[in-house]
């Protein structure tokens, strides 16, 4: 009977740098079986689909242990996990080693083998004072002992399909030194490669930290609430329905609604937002947020796997191993660099002897040089160090980016489409007039209808409806049409709340209410109609103000060279009213079809970006080139889009531009000083100028450089709103 085909999540230690990712891939891809293969270097995992009965389990683990990597499979099955092959060492050849949370670099396999290989270098220099033949020897020890572990990966990799590894390149150098005299520059080769690999892992350590600082802001325990009394328990056994009081000054330990009191919160672990914000009964909290006042009761509406924090962490996790394009590029160049490198090293070490009758030695001399000049690391690494260096500082101020090319797409944008309603103004309207013979009962009866919807001015509606202390008749058969109106059958009516421009097709209103209409709109106001099959009953307006930081976030996308535009489905007059007072165009009156239309026009003339709530506007989302949605942490927010804009600041969309930019910016230059470093050695060797422990700084110094470089931009703050950072270092109290 055939195995079935498994879901596996590795943790694959030492897969912490693009090339390594690469290795694993070009290897996963000569598995049969193998399907929707994913890599993080960030995360060191490896997803995939496995048909066990083409390509057993212990087979792709084998072959990971045989190229340097120790596989841990996340998601065990039920069933036993195929054991590792009999001979192979599940700790061999741990190439990067980055230092685990605590763990010094001095202790990781990497960090011993340059300790060694220095050691040895060292002892061999100072011998060379005593006894040449001595100094001799602990070279080529130390060449050997440095190039022994790259000689297994490399022969791993053609083995398995990838003749033209970064190992095979310095291992050939090294041993070529050795054969032809010069094992000192052979031994300070391996030393210094072995160096650049582990400022390497150290750099992506780096970059994980972050990620694993956001994961412990949520605090480990929590105060839950039973029978009156109140008992400490960890904070990741609370479940759904739960009471918990979280105190001054402690962590918020769950998701959740506040029951009882009042306090100040600081959000920004979460949201990025620095100002706190006061909530009270029935507002939402999110686990990690500081509270800074008084004693609440809150009940927990998530599960800890399930919280805000942990999905941001995942989503982050996720965004960071979805490839850019530039690193697409750069992954298939490498394909064709790498072999291209190795024959000009041969046809450079080989033509002039045998052609020319030039001498053997610096030829060969020549040829090793331009191996290590040709190692692709630092060309490798310059994109996928900034995409991830900016994705982190982004979610440090609360601009969640779902992967590198949404990251690359944003700052190329000519356009940014808002939505009004919850985007441009507050999401949060209120009725302000109702026109009608019995004002309570229209209000009474269009509350009916909109009891069921989500939308803002449904729940402006019902909440005034409430406020007038209105009972609410149930209603049935509701439907949306969107863009139009609601309708649903009300104490046996026929009831439905429409959009002006709706009900002018249904019916023809008297001169009183669109004159009402009329003059409501011109106000900026929003208004509704209340219809009893053909019959109007009244008009409702509402008015919902623009958020504070909509002028500024219009004004510095134009100092951007973005061009800002309002898409609505509200009428004209209300959209100019509300665009003008903004600074922007507008283009109101418009279905979600209509959204489409626009969308797909702007996108003909240059990248547009859709800003919304993630509520009504997902197909024009998913239609732009780069997705945005507005929220505080919604499943929303969360879910749908490219991007989100975690702490509700319309300025966020210009800080999300910057940040692009930036880290567009840093990639051109990483790969211009990687290719122009290459390019400057290339020519010194030629010349005979550059000796082989230059020619491998030429790849390990850019490698530092570029890593340098890319985390940089951890540090950005952007320039379009309050600098909020999560409070990595701030104690966390040990309860909630």
């Amino acid at each position: 009977m055939s195995a079935p085909r498994a879901q596996l999540e590795y943790f694959v230690d030492g897969m912490d740098c693009a090339s390594c990712v690469q290795k694993v891939e070009r290897m996963v891809a000569t598995l049969p079986g193998t399907a929707e293969v994913k890599t993080s270097f960030a995360r060191q995992t490896l997803t995939l689909d496995l048909d066990e009965a083409q390509t057993e389990r212990a087979t792709l683990e084998r072959n990971l242990q045989s190229l340097g990597y120790t596989p841990s499979l996340l998601n065990p099955p039920a069933a036993p996990a195929a054991q590792a092959a009999p001979g192979v060492d599940a700790h061999a050849g741990h190439v990067h080693g980055a230092p685990r949370p605590g763990q010094p670099w001095y202790a990781t396999g990497q960090g011993r083998l340059v300790v060694t290989s220095g050691a040895l270098l060292a002892l061999a220099w100072l011998f060379g004072f005593m006894e040449p033949g001595f100094a001799t020897f602990g070279y080529v020890a130390a060449t050997l002992l440095g190039v022994w572990p790259l000689a297994k990966k490399a022969y791993a990799s053609v083995r398995l399909g990838d003749p033209f590894s970064i190992n095979l390149l310095v291992s050939l150098a090294a041993i070529g030194a050795v054969l032809i005299g010069e094992a000192a520059e052979g031994a300070v080769v391996v030393f210094f490669f072995a160096v650049g690999e582990l400022l390497e892992g150290i750099a992506a350590g780096r970059a994980r930290a972050g990620i694993r600082a956001l994961a412990a802001l949520a605090p480990r325990t929590a105060l839950l609430v039973e029978g009156g009394q109140t008992r400490e328990v960890p904070a990741d056994s609370l479940a759904v329905g739960q009471t918990v009081q979280v105190n001054p000054g402690a962590r918020v330990p769950a998701d959740g609604t506040i029951l009882s009191g009042t306090s100040s919160l600081d959000d920004s672990p979460v949201t990025g937002e620095s100002v706190p914000v006061v909530k009270g009964a029935g507002h939402t909290v999110y686990a990690g947020s500081i509270n800074q006042g008084g004693v609440l009761t809150v009940r927990v509406d998530r599960a800890a796997r399930d919280n805000t924090i942990a999905r941001i962490v995942h989503l982050v996790e996720e965004a960071e191993g979805s490839r850019a394009p530039t690193a697409r590029f750069i992954d298939r160049f490498s394909r064709f660099y790498t072999p291209g490198v190795v024959a000009v090293s041969a046809l450079v070490a080989l033509v002039p002897p045998l052609l020319f009758g030039a001498a053997w030695s610096p030829w060969l001399y020549k040829g090793l040089a331009l191996l290590l000049i040709g190692c692709p690391c630092a060309l490798v690494l310059s994109v996928p160090a900034a995409i991830t260096s900016g994705i982190s500082a982004g979610t440090r101020r609360g601009l969640l980016i779902k992967g590198g090319a949404a990251l690359e797409s944003i700052g190329s944008v000519k356009t940014v489409a808002f939505d009004k309603t919850g985007t441009l103004t507050a999401g949060t309207p209120r009725v302000t007039d109702v026109v009608g013979r019995d004002r309570n009962e229209v209000l009474r009866l269009a509350a009916a209808v909109e009891s069921g919807s989500s939308h803002p001015l449904a729940r402006a509606i019902t909440d005034a409806a409430r406020g007038s202390n209105l009972t609410l008749p149930p209603a049935t058969d509701a439907q949306a049409l969107p863009g139009r109106a609601v309708t649903a059958t009300v104490e046996g009516r026929s009831l439905s709340v429409s959009s002006p421009r709706h009900a002018a097709t249904v019916t023809t209103l008297p001169a009183d209410l669109r004159a009402a209409i009329r003059d409501f709109e011109e106000e900026g106001r929003t208004a509704v109609v209340l219809l009893d099959g053909a019959a109007p009953l009244g008009v409702i307006a509402l008015r919902d103000e623009p958020r504070p930081d909509a002028r500024e976030a219009v004004a510095q996308l134009r100092r951007l060279g973005v061009n800002p535009v309002m898409l609505t489905g509200d009428n004209a007059r209300t959209g100019r009213a509300i665009a003008d007072d903004l600074g922007l165009d507008v283009r109101a009156e418009l279905l979600p079809e209509d959204k489409l239309r626009l969308v797909a026009e702007l996108r003909a003339r240059g990248g547009v970006a859709m800003v919304g709530d993630g509520i009504n506007d997902a197909p024009a989302l998913a239609r732009s080139d780069v997705g945005i949605a507005m929220g505080g942490g919604t499943d929303v927010a969360l879910e749908t889009a490219d991007a989100a804009l975690l702490g509700g600041r319309v300025t966020g969309v210009a800080d999300l531009v910057r940040l692009s930019r930036a880290t567009l910016q840093t990639i051109r230059w990483n790969v211009a000083f990687a290719l122009g470093l290459k390019l400057i050695f290339l020519v010194t060797t030629l010349l005979g100028s550059t000796n082989l422990w230059m020619a491998i700084l030429a790849d390990t110094g850019a490698t530092a450089l570029v890593t340098a470089n890319a985390l940089r931009l951890l540090r950005w703050k952007g320039e379009g709103g309050p600098r909020s950072s999560p409070p990595v270092g701030r104690p966390v109290p040990q309860h909630g």
